[in-house]
């Protein structure tokens, strides 16, 4: 490896009196014992919002494991979860947890009930909102009722305990490359990952965190056990009610991916060009409402001028990070540390290093896991080396103050019939910073040129426009990052035409296949 980082130790106070207990860990307090602060979490809905305080919570959730147990799930079984972020689905999240069940977050729309379905994860019982009749399911809708006081014993459940080694939950990879990855979460992997985010952000119980992603990825729970851990209050919605509920809730911290920032951006934009529409600061405080305290972006890369808009011009500190499926969160920028352009220092419990290829590898204290659970054979093992360290496939570098600069994916670079390889990702980002392109991917079909895909913020297109950004990109590169031409998508990417991941990045082979025809066809597309 040529390069390498470490956290640096925690502070002197930092870990001072704190009891070295399993028991006592972060996932065995949140199951073991009621919230003692207060905070709310809200279910917000185009239709309406639910509330409940945490306390409440924890005790339905209870009354729920109660039930869950007399349906015969136990330790070790598993639970799949196949619905719509709502408090059900939390409640049977942690009712899993205090159960010591597993949970398999099955996002609605790349899974549907079936018995193949419980039969490939090893699912003792299926709870979902889709329309199924299959035997061994529960309905989410049901799931309230029975939480009700009286509907179930208030007994102590029996204790669990759980290990550091031990898997929780199976999550998903977004499925950007093929067909999603099963990979098994370790309670380890989910206590480092809280304790340093909490370490850095300190999140208290006068924050408001807003959750819009679906629960199925395992990191948009962490927020919930952040919630009863620490006090705070959550709402908890979708992205098609985010905006929305956004001005209405007045959160101090908002979690999202790019994808979700770069639309707030382009309709503050919009919003800026009214008449007494106010400033930049007064547009976005009217989107977000008045008490963001940052915003969190993560999952996908940011562009500099984005994440630059909101922390400069909008006065709302949007902070970027980077991790996988396969290491959780490994840097993140914060108030503390923060540098331009790059996704942040390494967290405590990681280490990043930097091989002779340029590609970026993880090791952690507390690994999420050393191999898949489901996958094709070979699978793992191109990820998970001997030594515990995870290959990323992302290329990048450290600085001399050990922040972390992304480049892209190794995969995603292309090799012309010259010799030269291209990275992508700048030059895509040249395409991505005018905001009348959502996305762009770059493809080379005959390895002589490049050809780009764009996905229209706003269609239709205005050609006129896209020849002015393509003409602009070309002057801010290399004679050989060249785009020649340019494809319009028919429709923008999505995740309902698959071709955006749950994490609305880019599946580049669906796209390559989408337009296989545009791509070959040396004609098609506008010219430069």
């Amino acid at each position: 490896m040529t390069a390498r980082t470490t956290a640096p130790p925690p502070p002197a106070d930092a870990a001072a009196g704190r009891p070295a207990a399993a028991d006592l860990s972060p996932l065995n307090r949140l199951v073991r014992s009621a919230p003692t602060a207060g905070g709310l979490i809200h279910a917000a809905r185009l239709d309406g919002t639910r509330s409940v305080t945490l306390r409440e919570l924890y005790e339905r959730s209870g009354r729920l494991a109660h039930h869950l147990r007399g349906l015969g799930v136990g330790p070790g079984d598993r639970i799949g979860i196949l619905a719509a972020n709502s408090l059900e689905w939390v409640l049977l999240d942690l009712a899993a947890l205090r159960l010591k069940a597993q949970t398999a977050g099955l996002e609605p729309g790349k899974f549907t009930p079936s018995r193949e379905l419980l039969d490939r994860y090893d699912i003792t019982l299926l709870c979902t909102d889709r329309p199924t009749d299959l035997p061994g399911t529960l309905r989410t809708d049901d799931v309230w009722a029975l939480t009700e006081p009286g509907d179930g014993p208030d007994t102590p459940l029996p204790p669990v305990t759980w290990a550091q080694r031990d898997v929780t939950t199976i999550k998903f990879t977004s499925g950007s490359t093929g067909v999603p990855k099963g990979l098994g979460a370790t309670a380890g992997s989910i206590e480092s990952s809280l304790d340093a985010v909490q370490e850095i952000f300190e999140h208290k119980p006068d924050d408001h965190l807003f959750v819009f992603l679906p629960l199925s990825l395992l990191q948009q729970r962490y927020w919930v056990y952040s919630a009863l851990l620490h006090g705070h209050d959550l709402t908890l919605t979708t992205y098609e009610a985010a905006f929305a509920t956004l001005r209405r809730v007045r959160p101090t911290v908002v979690m999202g991916v790019p994808a979700f920032y770069e639309t707030a951006r382009r309709q503050i934009e919009a919003k800026r060009k009214r008449p007494g529409a106010g400033s930049t600061r007064e547009v976005a405080r009217a989107l977000f409402g008045d008490r963001v305290r940052y915003l969190w972006t993560g999952s996908a890369p940011a562009a500099p001028a984005m994440v630059s808009f909101f922390t400069e011009e909008a006065g709302l500190p949007l902070f970027e990070g980077y991790g996988l499926n396969e290491t959780c969160i490994v840097t993140k920028n914060h108030p503390g540390a923060h540098r331009a352009g790059s996704v942040g220092r390494v967290l405590r419990g990681k280490e990043v290093l930097i091989g002779e290829d340029g590609v970026i590898g993880v090791r952690s204290t507390h690994p999420v896991n050393d191999h898949y659970a489901y996958a094709a054979p070979g699978d793992s093992d191109k990820v998970f080396m001997p030594d515990g360290t995870v290959r990323t496939g992302d290329i990048g570098h450290l600085d001399e103050d050990g922040f972390l600069f992304v480049h892209g994916r190794a995969d995603d670079v292309i090799v012309l019939d010259n010799g030269k390889k291209i990275v992508v990702r700048p030059v895509e980002e040249r395409m991505k910073a005018h905001p009348a392109i959502a996305e762009c991917v770059l493809f080379s079909p005959t390895q002589t040129d490049l050809v780009a895909v764009v996905s229209p913020a706003v269609p239709p297109a205005d050609p006129g426009a896209v020849t002015a950004l393509l003409a602009a990109a070309n002057a801010a590169g290399t004679p050989d990052e060249r785009i020649s031409r340019v494809i319009v998508a028919d429709e923008p990417f999505s995740i309902a035409n698959g071709l955006l991941t749950s994490q609305y990045k880019p599946k580049r082979p669906a796209i390559q296949r989408a337009y296989a025809h545009r791509l070959h066809d040396q004609e098609a597309g506008i010219h430069a």
